[in-house]
Protein backbone atom coordinates (compact mmCIF):
# COMPACT_ATOMS: atom_id res chain seq x y z
CA UNK A 1 0.00 0.00 0.00
CA UNK A 2 1.40 3.43 -1.15
CA UNK A 3 0.78 6.79 0.33
CA UNK A 4 1.05 10.67 -0.60
CA UNK A 5 4.48 10.63 1.91
CA UNK A 6 6.16 8.21 -0.65
CA UNK A 7 5.66 10.32 -3.72
CA UNK A 8 7.14 12.95 -2.14
CA UNK A 9 11.03 14.64 -1.63
CA UNK A 10 13.04 17.03 0.48
CA UNK A 11 13.13 19.41 -3.39
CA UNK A 12 10.90 22.72 -3.27
CA UNK A 13 9.28 23.53 -6.44
CA UNK A 14 10.92 26.44 -7.88
CA UNK A 15 7.70 27.68 -9.27
CA UNK A 16 5.88 31.11 -8.99
CA UNK A 17 3.13 31.47 -5.89
CA UNK A 18 0.04 30.76 -8.06
CA UNK A 19 1.24 28.61 -10.75
CA UNK A 20 -1.35 26.06 -11.65
CA UNK A 21 1.81 23.40 -11.70
CA UNK A 22 1.42 22.82 -7.89
CA UNK A 23 -1.88 21.25 -8.23
CA UNK A 24 -1.25 19.26 -11.35
CA UNK A 25 1.55 18.12 -8.86
CA UNK A 26 -0.49 17.28 -6.05
CA UNK A 27 -3.14 15.71 -8.45
CA UNK A 28 -0.33 13.29 -10.05
CA UNK A 29 0.19 12.10 -6.62
CA UNK A 30 -3.53 11.31 -5.65
CA UNK A 31 -3.35 9.90 -8.88
CA UNK A 32 -0.54 7.30 -8.18
CA UNK A 33 -1.74 6.43 -4.83
CA UNK A 34 -5.28 5.96 -6.09
CA UNK A 35 -3.95 3.48 -8.53
CA UNK A 36 -1.80 1.70 -5.55
CA UNK A 37 1.74 2.23 -7.92
CA UNK A 38 4.30 1.55 -5.83
CA UNK A 39 7.70 3.50 -7.18
CA UNK A 40 9.63 0.95 -8.66
CA UNK A 41 6.48 0.78 -11.21
CA UNK A 42 6.20 3.79 -12.72
CA UNK A 43 8.55 6.37 -14.62
CA UNK A 44 8.38 9.39 -14.92
CA UNK A 45 10.07 11.15 -18.38
CA UNK A 46 9.82 14.83 -19.51
CA UNK A 47 11.50 17.34 -21.90
CA UNK A 48 12.46 21.05 -20.79
CA UNK A 49 10.05 23.77 -19.38
CA UNK A 50 8.39 24.36 -16.04
CA UNK A 51 5.87 21.80 -16.56
CA UNK A 52 8.73 19.10 -17.39
CA UNK A 53 10.40 20.28 -14.21
CA UNK A 54 7.09 18.54 -12.03
CA UNK A 55 8.84 15.04 -11.73
CA UNK A 56 11.84 16.33 -10.23
CA UNK A 57 9.57 16.92 -6.73
CA UNK A 58 8.03 13.26 -6.97
CA UNK A 59 10.23 10.47 -5.19
CA UNK A 60 9.85 8.33 -7.96
CA UNK A 61 12.04 7.51 -11.26
CA UNK A 62 12.74 9.95 -14.19
CA UNK A 63 14.31 10.32 -17.35
CA UNK A 64 14.83 14.03 -18.36
CA UNK A 65 15.53 14.23 -21.95
CA UNK A 66 16.05 16.91 -24.85
CA UNK A 67 13.27 19.86 -25.11
CA UNK A 68 10.02 18.41 -27.20
CA UNK A 69 11.72 14.62 -26.80
CA UNK A 70 9.71 13.23 -23.90
CA UNK A 71 7.38 11.15 -26.39
CA UNK A 72 10.14 8.99 -28.27
CA UNK A 73 12.13 8.83 -25.11
CA UNK A 74 8.97 7.38 -23.08
CA UNK A 75 8.11 4.91 -26.23
CA UNK A 76 11.48 3.44 -25.78
CA UNK A 77 11.36 2.37 -22.14
CA UNK A 78 7.91 1.48 -22.84
CA UNK A 79 8.89 -1.05 -25.23
CA UNK A 80 11.90 -1.93 -22.99
CA UNK A 81 9.81 -2.89 -20.42
CA UNK A 82 5.53 -3.14 -20.77
CA UNK A 83 5.21 -3.85 -17.07
CA UNK A 84 6.36 -0.24 -16.43
CA UNK A 85 3.63 2.42 -15.96
CA UNK A 86 5.43 5.13 -17.78
CA UNK A 87 4.01 8.64 -17.53
CA UNK A 88 5.09 12.23 -19.39
CA UNK A 89 4.93 15.66 -17.89
CA UNK A 90 5.23 17.88 -20.30
CA UNK A 91 4.06 21.76 -21.49
CA UNK A 92 2.33 22.95 -23.80
CA UNK A 93 5.08 24.65 -25.91
CA UNK A 94 7.28 21.38 -25.35
CA UNK A 95 4.92 19.12 -26.13
CA UNK A 96 2.47 20.56 -29.12
CA UNK A 97 5.25 23.15 -30.25
CA UNK A 98 9.02 21.05 -30.37
CA UNK A 99 7.53 17.44 -29.93
CA UNK A 100 4.32 18.76 -32.29
CA UNK A 101 5.80 15.31 -34.46
CA UNK A 102 6.14 12.98 -31.73
CA UNK A 103 2.85 13.97 -30.28
CA UNK A 104 1.75 12.96 -33.58
CA UNK A 105 3.31 9.89 -33.82
CA UNK A 106 2.42 8.90 -29.78
CA UNK A 107 -1.11 8.99 -31.06
CA UNK A 108 -0.72 7.50 -34.29
CA UNK A 109 0.88 4.44 -32.60
CA UNK A 110 -1.34 4.27 -29.23
CA UNK A 111 1.82 3.44 -27.34
CA UNK A 112 0.83 2.33 -23.38
CA UNK A 113 1.67 5.65 -22.06
CA UNK A 114 0.20 8.68 -19.94
CA UNK A 115 0.98 12.20 -21.27
CA UNK A 116 -0.29 14.85 -18.56
CA UNK A 117 0.26 18.52 -20.71
CA UNK A 118 0.32 21.33 -18.88
CA UNK A 119 -1.15 23.71 -20.97
CA UNK A 120 -0.94 27.45 -19.49
CA UNK A 121 -0.67 28.83 -23.06
CA UNK A 122 2.47 30.43 -22.93
CA UNK A 123 6.13 29.93 -22.50
CA UNK A 124 6.62 30.26 -19.16
CA UNK A 125 10.42 29.09 -18.62
CA UNK A 126 11.68 31.41 -21.39
CA UNK A 127 9.37 34.62 -20.31
CA UNK A 128 6.14 34.69 -22.30
CA UNK A 129 6.20 34.42 -25.97
CA UNK A 130 3.18 32.79 -27.66
CA UNK A 131 3.24 28.89 -27.52
CA UNK A 132 1.15 26.57 -30.06
CA UNK A 133 -2.07 27.07 -27.73
CA UNK A 134 -1.78 30.88 -27.45
CA UNK A 135 -5.44 32.30 -28.48
CA UNK A 136 -5.18 34.44 -31.75
CA UNK A 137 -4.44 37.67 -31.36
CA UNK A 138 -3.24 38.06 -27.99
CA UNK A 139 -0.32 40.13 -26.89
CA UNK A 140 3.13 38.62 -25.76
CA UNK A 141 6.36 39.91 -25.18
CA UNK A 142 7.68 38.20 -28.66
CA UNK A 143 4.02 39.18 -29.95
CA UNK A 144 3.46 42.89 -29.82
CA UNK A 145 1.06 43.29 -32.08
CA UNK A 146 -0.66 40.14 -31.29
CA UNK A 147 -0.63 36.41 -32.56
CA UNK A 148 -1.20 36.01 -36.36
CA UNK A 149 -1.35 32.37 -36.24
CA UNK A 150 -4.49 30.22 -35.26
CA UNK A 151 -4.03 28.38 -31.78
CA UNK A 152 -3.47 24.56 -32.21
CA UNK A 153 -6.46 22.50 -30.59
CA UNK A 154 -4.55 19.09 -29.03
CA UNK A 155 -8.06 17.43 -27.96
CA UNK A 156 -9.66 17.74 -31.87
CA UNK A 157 -6.11 16.77 -33.43
CA UNK A 158 -6.18 13.56 -30.95
CA UNK A 159 -9.49 12.36 -31.16
CA UNK A 160 -9.76 13.16 -34.65
CA UNK A 161 -6.98 10.35 -35.28
CA UNK A 162 -8.69 7.81 -32.55
CA UNK A 163 -5.99 8.43 -29.83
CA UNK A 164 -6.93 6.08 -26.69
CA UNK A 165 -8.44 8.34 -24.42
CA UNK A 166 -8.31 11.78 -24.61
CA UNK A 167 -9.49 13.79 -21.57
CA UNK A 168 -9.10 17.78 -20.27
CA UNK A 169 -8.95 18.55 -16.57
CA UNK A 170 -7.97 22.29 -14.88
CA UNK A 171 -5.49 22.30 -12.62
CA UNK A 172 -8.30 24.48 -10.35
CA UNK A 173 -10.65 21.09 -9.78
CA UNK A 174 -7.70 18.97 -8.06
CA UNK A 175 -10.47 16.24 -7.11
CA UNK A 176 -11.45 15.68 -10.51
CA UNK A 177 -7.58 16.07 -12.18
CA UNK A 178 -6.83 13.62 -10.02
CA UNK A 179 -9.39 10.84 -11.14
CA UNK A 180 -8.65 11.74 -15.26
CA UNK A 181 -5.08 10.93 -14.18
CA UNK A 182 -5.80 8.04 -12.69
CA UNK A 183 -8.14 6.94 -15.59
CA UNK A 184 -5.42 7.78 -17.80
CA UNK A 185 -3.15 5.52 -16.25
CA UNK A 186 -5.23 2.55 -15.99
CA UNK A 187 -6.01 2.69 -19.72
CA UNK A 188 -4.63 0.77 -22.09
CA UNK A 189 -3.29 2.95 -24.90
CA UNK A 190 -2.14 6.44 -25.28
CA UNK A 191 -4.03 8.87 -22.66
CA UNK A 192 -3.54 12.46 -23.10
CA UNK A 193 -4.93 14.67 -20.42
CA UNK A 194 -5.13 18.37 -21.26
CA UNK A 195 -4.60 20.26 -18.21
CA UNK A 196 -5.76 24.08 -18.43
CA UNK A 197 -3.63 25.90 -15.78
CA UNK A 198 -2.96 29.76 -14.78
CA UNK A 199 0.70 31.24 -15.61
CA UNK A 200 0.12 33.94 -13.44
CA UNK A 201 3.41 35.70 -14.53
CA UNK A 202 3.27 35.47 -18.36
CA UNK A 203 -0.09 35.27 -19.39
CA UNK A 204 -2.50 37.72 -17.81
CA UNK A 205 -5.04 36.65 -20.01
CA UNK A 206 -6.32 33.10 -19.31
CA UNK A 207 -6.22 33.56 -15.05
CA UNK A 208 -7.63 31.70 -12.63
CA UNK A 209 -11.10 33.30 -12.56
CA UNK A 210 -10.78 33.47 -16.70
CA UNK A 211 -11.01 29.66 -16.47
CA UNK A 212 -13.54 29.22 -13.62
CA UNK A 213 -15.98 31.04 -15.25
CA UNK A 214 -16.10 29.07 -18.63
CA UNK A 215 -14.61 25.97 -17.71
CA UNK A 216 -17.85 23.45 -17.10
CA UNK A 217 -18.26 19.09 -16.29
CA UNK A 218 -19.18 17.10 -19.47
CA UNK A 219 -22.31 15.72 -18.55
CA UNK A 220 -22.50 12.18 -17.15
CA UNK A 221 -24.70 10.83 -19.75
CA UNK A 222 -21.78 11.95 -22.15
CA UNK A 223 -21.06 8.74 -24.40
CA UNK A 224 -17.37 9.04 -24.49
CA UNK A 225 -17.15 6.28 -27.50
CA UNK A 226 -19.14 8.63 -29.43
CA UNK A 227 -16.40 9.94 -31.93
CA UNK A 228 -18.83 12.56 -33.40
CA UNK A 229 -19.63 13.96 -30.25
CA UNK A 230 -16.26 13.78 -28.91
CA UNK A 231 -14.68 15.79 -32.18
CA UNK A 232 -18.18 18.45 -30.76
CA UNK A 233 -16.85 18.84 -27.58
CA UNK A 234 -13.44 19.56 -28.78
CA UNK A 235 -14.06 21.75 -31.28
CA UNK A 236 -15.62 24.09 -27.90
CA UNK A 237 -13.68 26.99 -26.73
CA UNK A 238 -13.98 30.24 -25.88
CA UNK A 239 -16.59 30.62 -23.25
CA UNK A 240 -17.67 26.87 -22.88
CA UNK A 241 -14.60 24.88 -22.44
CA UNK A 242 -15.75 21.31 -21.33
CA UNK A 243 -13.86 18.93 -18.51
CA UNK A 244 -14.06 15.04 -18.09
CA UNK A 245 -13.59 12.44 -20.47
CA UNK A 246 -13.82 13.71 -24.18
CA UNK A 247 -13.24 10.07 -25.90
CA UNK A 248 -11.99 6.62 -25.59
CA UNK A 249 -11.56 3.24 -27.57
CA UNK A 250 -10.55 0.22 -27.18
CA UNK A 251 -7.26 0.20 -30.26
CA UNK A 252 -4.74 -2.22 -29.42
CA UNK A 253 -1.71 -0.89 -27.93
CA UNK A 254 1.01 -0.65 -29.90
CA UNK A 255 3.46 -3.04 -28.12
CA UNK A 256 0.73 -5.59 -28.12
CA UNK A 257 1.93 -6.06 -32.03
CA UNK A 258 5.24 -7.53 -31.02
CA UNK A 259 5.13 -10.94 -30.36
CA UNK A 260 9.09 -10.67 -29.26
CA UNK A 261 8.11 -8.84 -26.40
CA UNK A 262 4.78 -10.21 -25.29
CA UNK A 263 7.26 -13.30 -24.88
CA UNK A 264 9.47 -11.48 -22.39
CA UNK A 265 10.79 -7.79 -22.11
CA UNK A 266 13.23 -6.56 -23.82
CA UNK A 267 15.61 -5.85 -20.50
CA UNK A 268 14.97 -9.18 -19.85
CA UNK A 269 16.52 -10.83 -22.98
CA UNK A 270 19.99 -12.18 -23.45
CA UNK A 271 22.11 -10.23 -26.09
CA UNK A 272 23.07 -12.58 -29.05
CA UNK A 273 26.33 -10.42 -29.60
CA UNK A 274 27.62 -12.58 -32.26
CA UNK A 275 23.73 -12.46 -34.47
CA UNK A 276 24.77 -8.07 -33.60
CA UNK A 277 27.76 -8.68 -34.56
CA UNK A 278 26.75 -10.60 -38.29
CA UNK A 279 23.89 -8.22 -38.55
CA UNK A 280 26.13 -4.73 -38.48
CA UNK A 281 28.59 -6.48 -40.52
CA UNK A 282 25.90 -7.46 -43.17
CA UNK A 283 24.39 -3.98 -42.99
CA UNK A 284 27.57 -2.07 -43.99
Amino acid sequence: MVAISDYGNHLEPAWCPGCGNFAILEAVKQALVAGGLKLADVLFVAGIGQAAKAPHYLGANLFNGLHGRALPAATGAKLANPALKVVVESGDGCCYGEGGNHFLAAVRRNIDLTLVVHNNQIYGLTKGQASPTTATGMVTKAQPHGVFAEAFNPLLVAIAMRAGMVARGFSGRLEQLAGLIQQGMAHRGLALIDVLQPCVSFNKVNTFAWYQQRCYDIPPEHDPTDWQLAMALADEGGDKIPLGVLYRNDRLPYEDHFPVIAKQPLMAQPVDRQQLADMVNNFF
